[in-house]
């Protein structure tokens, strides 16, 4: 009788059994650095954090001489859709479906490279990639995804042109989004999402960069439309996000029960107020709109866009303040779009710019992770967790810019268990994994 592994042939082989000794474990929470350190791993999970550095039978033995051990990174902002290889933003979104779909497992390998163990989709991945790579057909991050975002008719997630006048009708996708209007159509678009594998819901809450026909200041979705995709949404154990930009915005989505926004960057004291009293979670993007203002990409941008990327590019750090000095609870996001996806570890210098760097850590780890649910099992370097982790050559708490070089600092990448790269002696790579990074990435 055949066996799973007679019908799955990619699944991986068994975990092997580790211990890292002489290390320096970078406690996020904390923000606290535990000396000569031992981390044991076992069954993808981390077994124990102690001071002892015995090593145990049948583990391998790590040396970490004195190096730092960081948990993995967590980018909660991603667009998988918007793959590179085109040389403007309309083809990056209005590609065929099947030229997305076949170079996404290269994105997702080189967000994986950079040491962003997990990512959240904020419209375009399907299920399929996301279980494609949690049952090892191919490496990439730990994926949760929004399916479509939803979007009105001429809302952000519209990305039909001015003199289009292609009609769409309710429940129509394109490879970012889903249109909707109406109560009875959103609630079916949330449901749908949620039939479809989405682990959350995104919305477009407010007019955006990218799309042509929405100006920043609009307001998108009415009350009772957001009121009605919020209760679909807590009915499936799930919540909603929602894509705005100004404060007008950003209230009227909290207003109506959403709990997380996505870029907020004319957020002003009294919306970021709000956002604490309601728990709600921020997650800037700051990252895609300087690329998209850089001299490099010039020409990827329409005209009607660039206008509107240098507005909020402005604002994106005076925000980011203001956030911070409230208490607002932040998340890293880079929502780098095409071959822009190269710098998605350059966020991290933007938000050094005006914040400390366990601030800047803990919102690529602990908090994306709280906001997912899983602050029990992910972002952190503790017994129980899931062993993503990763070997730094420097410690980001003193200099938070050291994780964008990962070619330089970042030694070695463990994902649930799996080493997925190493330059360390005596740290192979797992030989089960396919398509399998190189070293030298």
């Amino acid at each position: 009788m055949a066996t799973e592994q007679d019908i799955k042939p990619w699944l991986r082989g068994p975990l092997r059994k580790y211990i890292f000794i002489n290390a320096q474990v970078i406690d996020v929470a904390t923000g606290e650095i535990l000396p000569n350190t031992s981390v044991a791993v076992s069954n993808g999970i981390i077994e124990s954090v102690s001071s002892s550095q015995d090593p145990k039978q049948d583990y391998i033995v790590v040396d970490c001489q004195g190096k730092y051990l960081c948990p993995g990174l967590f980018d909660a902002h991603v667009h998988f859709v918007a793959v590179p290889g085109f040389n403007d933003l309309s083809k990056a979104f209005g590609n065929e479906h099947s030229v997305s779909l076949l170079r996404q497992p290269y994105v997702a390998a080189q967000m994986l490279h950079r040491g962003f163990t997990s990512a959240r989709d904020c419209g375009g991945a399907l299920n399929a990639l996301k279980e494609a790579i949690a049952t090892g057909v191919m490496p990439g991050p730990r994926l949760f995804i929004a399916g479509h975002a939803l979007s009105q008719f001429g809302g952000h997630g519209d990305i039909r042109g001015v003199d289009d006048a292609t009609e769409c009708c309710g429940g129509h996708t394109n490879g970012l989004g889903r249109l909707c209007n109406g109560v009875p159509e959103c609630m079916a678009a949330v449901r749908e999402e949620v039939r479809q594998g989405a682990d959350f819901i995104k919305i477009m809450g407010s007019g955006g960069v990218s799309t042509p026909t929405d100006a920043i200041e609009h307001l998108q979705f009415t009350g009772a439309e957001i009121r009605a995709m919020v209760e679909c949404a807590d009915n499936a154990c799930t919540y909603v996000t929602a894509h705005a930009y100004t404060p007008k915005a950003i209230r009227h989505c909290i207003e109506n029960g959403v709990r997380g926004i996505e870029h907020g960057n004319f957020i002003d004291k009294q919306t970021a107020s709000m956002m604490v009293s309601k728990g709600v979670y921020l997650t800037p993007t700051l990252i895609t709109y300087d690329q998209m203002a850089s001299p490099r990409w010039k020409g990827f941008l329409p005209p009607e866009s660039r206008v509107k990327n240098e507005l909020v590019l402005e604002a994106g750090l005076e925000a980011l303040k203001i956030a911070s000095e409230a208490g607002v609870t932040m998340c890293y996001g880079s929502d780098l779009l095409g071959p822009l996806g190269m710098a998605q570890t350059h966020e991290f210098a933007l938000r050094g710019k005006v914040l400390p760097p366990l601030l800047v850590l803990q919102s690529a780890t602990i908090n994306p992770a709280k906001m997912m649910g899983r602050e029990e099992s992910l972002g952190q370097i503790k017994a129980g967790f899931a062993a993503d982790i990763l070997l730094m050559e420097r410690n980001p708490l003193q200099d938070i810019t050291v994780l964008d070089a990962p070619e330089t600092n970042l030694l070695a990448i463990m994902k649930d268990g799996r080493v997925y790269k190493s330059r360390c002696e005596g740290l192979e790579v797992d030989g089960n994994i396919p398509l399998r990074l190189s070293a030298n990435l």
